[in-house]
């Protein structure tokens, strides 16, 4: 008994660090984000017109406009043989409409991008995360210069807006007249839209504003649910098409809109998964669109629909925020303070006079030299310094303020002589454009101290948590060495971006090489072929689960199970949800002893048909193309009460019997082991019912692997290990991966009415990591049949070894952050991972792994 006293009384010794260390964890990941996401700073107040010596300001061709966002309308949407927007693109052949693919910076997500065209500036990554709470104000631009604030200054009318609620937190009491719609129910994409277009026709009657803001969700919502190749996707398009003809018409007839410019674009397009988030070709392409009868005197007729120069480059190609300087100056009113687009040149042909055409660009460029000067000082910008910069070393600043010189006094003689070349608009369009991308890579203003800072701390916590674990001897066991070794291959893969976009691959082989492992040990152990039979079964089921759904960034919508045999075959998916329910409802059975046997089996059985009927609807609403035959004959027969109280009884059922768990669980004995396997089959419900329809069956295959890997032959380290690679394996087979765009919303908001930030963050969270909860709950399970065999320091040990990896793998990820902070992919790859590492290392470790099993662990050791 000897070993067994020292466990018990070594374990205090280590309890200490190895909670400063996991205290040490968010501590290191949020100092390093307030120095890795820090708010940029901006210039305050509203632009006012320089006084030039060419003049004031020219006449603008626009006294109104109807701007309409339509949310991840990529560009082939619009321009591509088969669209559905044949009205649309006669106007392009018409010359009335002058059709651009909008780059959108990543992250390709509705508020940075509605920052991106109405400030004109590279709005910071955080805004990713506030994108995500809709009762989030700090994001606002109620202090900011945008056009829509220098229009509504011109008063020249009032401004309305009908759609996406995000330009109401954008703009908060800005609206005379609005009506916003939550752009996270994505599982509609009719209501959502008809609620826009039905305030359409009174404001086109009306006279009384200049400015009319229509934000459409449909598209982005069909994206989400069925991806661009949806058969909802065409017939949407034709729906949008025919607001565009509305729209166009009235401008067309109605006298007081005949000066009116109508802006057509998609705050980002969608990758071929109908995901966005991230860099790929199809979420950065957006389509923009510049409507009038008056565009038929200036415009290049152009064909459509069109073919791309490469996968989604229609036409002229330019950046979102140019829309900024464009419409400033075809409204008439100045170009926002912090401003970084250029002018479209397509547009200059509106003004005859070359010296409107000078002073249009001229401002632009003084506009942007504003920004630039602020960041360098002017010295090197004033042509009056004895500073000449073309003699200087030649860097990005230096070629830019010699360039400049050039193009100034060049504007000079053209103004003087009333005329203009083609040499000095290119010339100026160039520098404009180099200013951009230099003040556009500066975006990011590291603060290195807390970079460092955080980094130090995360190495700190990996060298307390491996010390005590190692001073206890539990990474002395030569079990220990394969989680070693997988924190450290891990976290050499951080500082690849490959490797980063296509993680997916190492858990995937690292899981099936320790299945064969664990197999190999079975085998050799018994001297038996046969003990090896059910890690055979698992390895099976393993290489099932990696094909299940197509993930990462390179083969990104590629098929998978789901596509070839799910979709092809939806009766076979529902069999197999209830065998999964069967079991999980069979398992609950048994550990409800003590009550009497018609009460156990109405309970669980309430729960199970709710939680089978809500999937039945929830999928009937999100993907119906899944529900045919017997599903929707017993989805048909079950109809009446609505998803919102069909998740509500799931919960409150699930609430009740986890109450009923504790309860009885905290009186000790036999009462304790039922309570916490009854804690697991109701975890395995919420999960299933946080998760898609056709991600139901991961978890009988998961149920599968759990079976076959015998806890009484796996030492603790095998066991964290199994859990470490199972957890990630199962985020990644469920479709998550490392860009924002893989985040599934779909259930979000199961039994809320309401957006509510902390539930609606527990429903999301529930419906990514569900593999990985359920994962912990059954490594609970299996540490406490090792406590019953009588390891009592099992769960500290377990939560020693966690801790281990956990640290690791963070410091790992910000030393891969810092080391490449000016990568090129640091904003689509790196950052994105970071953002990940916060939700697997606080959320995922702490408090699931941590928190939650240690709950259960303590309840099955009463």
């Amino acid at each position: 008994m000897a070993p067994k006293a020292a466990t018990i009384t070594g374990w205090p010794l280590t309890t200490l660090p190895l909670a400063i260390a996991n205290l040490l964890i968010p501590l290191s990941i949020l100092i390093f984000a307030t120095g890795f996401f820090p708010y940029k700073p901006f210039l305050p107040g509203l632009a006012e017109y320089e006084v030039l010596e060419s003049g004031p300001p020219p006449q603008p061709p626009f006294d109104k406009l109807v701007f309409v966002v339509i949310d991840a309308l990529r560009s082939d949407f619009v321009y591509a043989e088969g669209s559905g927007f044949e009205y649309t693109q006669s106007l392009i052949r018409d010359g009335a409409a002058i059709p651009f693919t909008a780059y959108a910076r990543s992250p390709t997500v509705t508020m940075p991008r509605l920052k991106a065209i109405t400030t004109g500036s590279i709005p910071s990554f955080v805004d990713l995360i506030l994108n995500i709470d809709e009762g989030d104000k700090s994001s606002a631009l109620a202090a900011q210069d945008t056009w829509l604030a220098q229009l509504k200054a011109k008063d020249t009318g009032k401004v309305v807006m009908y759609g996406d609620d995000t330009w109401l937190k954008l703009f908060p009491d800005f609206f005379d007249r609005h009506d916003g719609t939550s752009s996270f129910f994505v599982a509609d994409f009719t209501e959502v839209d008809n609620n826009v277009t039905r305030h359409i026709n009174g404001e086109l009657q009306n006279d009384d504003w200049s400015l009319m803001v229509l934000h459409y969700l449909g598209v982005d919502h069909i994206g989400h649910k069925s991806g661009p190749r949806s058969s909802n996707m065409v017939p949407k398009q034709l729906e949008m098409d025919s607001i565009v003809r509305t729209l166009y018409d009235s401008m067309s007839t109605k006298k007081h809109l005949e000066s009116t410019l109508l802006v057509v674009c998609g705050d980002h397009g969608m990758n071929e998964a109908g995901n966005h988030g991230a860099s790929s070709p199809g979420e950065t392409s957006a389509a923009l669109l510049f409507l009038s009868p008056k565009l038929k005197g200036i415009s290049s007729k152009y064909e459509a629909p069109a073919l791309p120069k490469n996968e989604f480059d229609f036409y002229t190609e330019v950046e979102q925020s140019d829309i900024v300087p464009t419409v400033a100056a075809l409204l008439g009113f100045p170009v926002s303070k912090n401003n970084l687009g250029a002018f479209i040149p397509e547009f200059l042909p509106f003004w005859s006079s070359p010296k409107d055409k000078i002073q249009i660009l001229v401002r632009n460029a003084r506009q942007i030299l504003n920004i630039v000067t602020a960041a360098f000082g002017p010295e090197l910008f004033d042509v009056n310094s004895s500073t000449d910069p073309c003699k200087l070393e030649r860097t990005g600043i230096n070629e830019l303020a010699c360039d400049w010189r050039a193009i100034s006094q060049r504007a000079v003689t053209l103004n003087v002589e009333n005329t203009i070349d083609q040499e000095w608009l290119t010339s100026t369009s160039q520098w404009i454009r180099k200013a951009q991308d230099l003040m556009s890579s500066m975006a990011s203003n590291y603060d290195m101290p807390r970079l460092y800072a955080g980094l130090g701390l995360a190495g700190a916590a990996f060298i307390v948590a491996a010390a005590a674990t190692f001073t206890h001897g539990v990474l002395k066991s030569q079990t220990a060495f394969p989680l070693v070794l997988i924190s450290f291959l891990y976290g050499g893969m951080m500082f690849a971006s490959s490797y980063v976009e296509e993680e997916h691959h190492f858990w995937y082989w690292a899981a099936t090489i320790w299945l064969g492992f664990l197999g190999a040990k079975a085998i050799r152990q018994s001297g038996k072929v046969s003990s090896g039979g059910w890690y055979l079964v698992a390895l099976l089921a393993v290489r099932i689960i990696r094909s299940w759904n197509q993930t990462g960034q390179k083969f990104a919508g590629e098929p998978d199970i789901v596509k070839l045999f799910v979709h092809q075959y939806p009766a076979a998916l529902w069999i197999s949800i209830i065998v999964m329910y069967g079991i999980t409802w069979a398992q609950m059975l048994p550990n409800l002893e003590g009550i009497p046997f018609i009460a156990a089996t109405s309970i669980t059985s309430v729960l199970i048909s709710s939680a089978f009927t809500f999937k039945l609807a929830f999928t009937a609403a999100d993907a119906p193309e899944l529900v045919v035959g017997f599903a929707k004959t017993l989805n048909d027969k079950f109809e009446g009460q609505s998803l919102l109280w069909r998740a509500r009884v799931v919960f409150i059922v699930l609430g009740l019997l986890s109450a009923f768990a504790f309860i009885r669980g905290a009186s000790g004995g036999a009462r304790a082991r039922s309570a916490t396997r009854l804690l697991h089959e109701l975890l395995t419900i919420l999960a299933m019912t946080q998760s898609r329809a056709a991600n139901v069956p991961l978890f009988l295959l998961a149920h599968i692997v759990y079976c076959a890997i015998d806890a009484r032959q796996m030492t603790l380290a095998e066991i964290t290990t199994s859990s470490i690679l199972f957890q990630h394996t199962s985020f990644f087979a469920a479709g998550g991966s490392n860009a924002i765009s893989s985040v599934d919303l779909s259930s979000a908001y199961n039994g809320i009415a309401g957006f509510n930030v902390v539930a609606v963050g527990i429903l999301t969270f529930v419906s990514n990591w569900a593999g990985p909860l359920y994962w912990m709950s059954a490594t609970t399970v299996l540490l406490l049949d090792k406590y019953r065999a009588g390891q009592r320091g099992v769960f500290q040990q377990h939560v020693a070894l966690l801790t281990v990896f956990a640290t690791a793998s963070a410091a790992f990820v910000m030393a891969a952050c810092t080391a490449m902070r000016t990568h090129l992919f640091i904003w689509t790859v790196f950052s994105p991972k970071y953002l990940y590492a916060m939700a697997w290392n606080i959320a995922q470790h702490l408090l699931v792994n941590i928190g939650l099993s240690g709950a259960l662990y303590w309840l099955g050791t009463r």
